[in-house]
């Protein structure tokens, strides 16, 4: 049974003169165009409260197969590409993906 798989995208804006562009810019840019490109269900944004520079973006994808794909062809590219343009080197980012091990609910 295919199980979810998450996209993280962890970014450090280190400069905090940067932070209020970036967010601008993620929310009413990036995030839509990449919930589109990835043709995922849902996309979402977090600043980390431990680590005020610490954007985090998650993006669902319904399986392990359907992640790969989406963060292996043109699409992620000209995301990447967009995202380069824009912050150049003053953004530093990593990318991971999660498979769903399990989940409980109240």
């Amino acid at each position: 049974m295919p199980s979810k798989t998450y996209l993280v995208v962890r970014a450090t804006v280190a400069d905090p003169a940067d932070r209020g562009p970036f967010d601008l810019w993620y929310a009413t840019e990036h995030l839509p165009e990449a919930l589109k490109a990835f043709n995922v269900p849902r996309a979402w944004r977090a600043w980390s409260r431990t680590d005020p520079a610490v954007h985090c973006a998650f993006y669902e994808f319904p399986s392990l197969a359907a992640a790969e794909s989406g963060t292996s062809g043109p699409a992620i590219a000209a995301l990447i590409a967009e995202f380069d343009r824009v912050w150049q080197n003053r953004v530093v980012r990593s990318r991971e993906l999660l498979e769903m091990a399990g989940e409980l609910a109240a």
